[in-house]
């Protein structure tokens, strides 16, 4: 199989990388960066202050050689990413169809939640927060099922306009002290316990999920299906993690200055953002606070509709190379929208939605959400190694795999992910499990 797989994609005329082929590289940054990120740098920035500026940029530059690294073996060797996976052995099939079913149902109850509590604060007598949440869904359920890839990047194209125009206009609004902010590009560890975890948690946490998986089948979506768009899938990358890098900065900066000045707490987990807006309406008025609260639904509701689309693909992928084998998993076949109108893809698009409704009313079962928190921890380890796996073998053409530079980026990533998990899958209450 390395023979035949190294083989295609490599007869592809270069082309010139350019500003106007930019697309799915918007779409990941958009789909990985969601509610729970944004809070978790505000956080750091209320409780450090600028001293973690540097790991936030860091976690930029390990996101970029993650996402390159898999568009790159899309693009290489024209074969899917599961398609890799599943040259490795039968586990990595087992462990990826126990994960997107599990994940995919503890998830879909969180993207709601998320996407629902900015709507409920914009309009409090309208409904309640778990029928905004079903609203979500279903909206997302509905414009994934009767949209293809190219109207789809569209949408998120303008949901990162805003949600880049929102966090932007706070940053400035806040009045950063940008000599600290300076010093806070030198890398130095608050004098706080467990601040080593902290910081790891801080550079593996922003914008790291299934997402950078995904970026490969967004790269063939885009019609990119051989190694002549290899320049232009290198630029689309580092405008994703730019643009990341824009908005998990320009949240450090509002935790800095609009929190940690004042030594005000809010909660981990989306509905920090919302104690966020009552402080802006405090501060600034009503119009900022609305303002902010536009820009935390666009941020939620782009998650939300990547992960719709996005795993939903990946899930289409997966089937069809149980099914068929080796010829149906091929960039070629993404290109042509075919797993967009598969079953696989909206059987899948159909799990994301309904099951997980029936959390929001009931409640999540704890012994799922531990296995939840377990199988997320470890599928980002999963995809660094696997990666350096796949790019330094006979799988992928001599001239597309690793160099130092990815192996070390690659090799980084990998060990701090598996440093989270480890630590993800020790913090969990397991007395209680059993």
């Amino acid at each position: 199989m390395a023979d035949a797989t190294g083989t295609l994609g490599n007869t592809g005329t270069p082309r010139k990388s350019s500003w106007r082929y930019i697309g799915p590289g918007i779409v990941v940054a958009a789909t990985g960066v969601g509610a729970g990120d944004l809070v978790a740098t505000l956080i750091a920035g209320a409780n450090f202050g600028y001293t973690l500026l540097w790991a936030a940029v860091l976690g930029c530059l390990v996101k970029i050689s993650l996402a390159e690294a898999a568009g790159r073996w899309h693009l290489s060797t024209g074969r899917t990413l599961f398609d890799g996976w599943a040259s490795l052995g039968r586990w990595t099939t087992w462990f990826f169809a126990f994960y997107v079913v599990v994940w995919g149902f503890v998830y879909g109850a969180a993207a709601m939640s998320s996407s629902a509590l900015p709507l409920q604060a914009l309009f409090p007598d309208v409904m309640d927060l778990k029928w905004w949440g079903v609203a979500c869904a279903v909206v997302g359920l509905v414009f994934v099922w009767f949209n293809k890839y190219a109207v789809f990047e569209k949408v998120m194209t303008v949901l990162v306009g805003v949600m880049f125009v929102v966090t932007v206009y706070l940053a400035v609004r806040v009045t950063p002290n940008l000599g600290d902010a300076f010093a806070g590009l030198l890398p130095v560890l608050p004098d706080e316990k467990d601040s080593i975890l902290n910081t790891l948690g801080l550079i593996g946490g922003v914008g790291g999920t299934i997402t950078l998986a995904a970026y490969g089948y967004w790269v063939n979506a885009k019609g990119w299906t051989d190694t002549g768009w290899m320049k232009v899938m290198r630029l689309d990358n580092r405008v994703a993690y730019l643009t990341t890098g824009v908005f998990v900065v320009a949240m450090l900066f509002v935790g800095a200055e609009l929190l940690h000045s004042a030594g005000i707490a809010i909660a981990s987990g989306d509905k920090g953002l919302v104690q966020l807006s009552d402080i802006l309406e405090d501060r600034y008025g009503t119009a900022t606070a609305k303002f902010f609260l536009i820009g935390f639904f666009a941020t939620s509701f782009t998650s939300l509709i990547g992960v719709w689309h996005g795993v939903s693909l990946m899930f289409a992928d997966f089937v069809a190379r149980l099914r068929a084998g080796t010829a149906e998993a091929t960039g070629e076949k993404i290109a042509a929208g075919e797993r967009e109108r598969s079953w696989p893809f909206r059987l899948y698009l159909l799990w994301l939605t309904f099951p997980p409704i029936v959390l929001l009313f009931q409640g999540q079962p704890f012994r799922l959400v531990i296995i939840y928190g377990v199988l997320g921890a470890a599928f980002m380890p999963f995809l660094a190694l696997t990666l350096v796996w796949l790019l330094n073998s006979s799988r992928t053409p001599a001239e597309w795999r690793n160099g130092w530079l990815s192996n070390g980026m690659l090799g980084i990533a990998g060990l701090l992910f598996l440093v989270l998990c480890v630590k993800q899958i020790w913090d969990q209450p397991w007395s209680e499990f059993f």
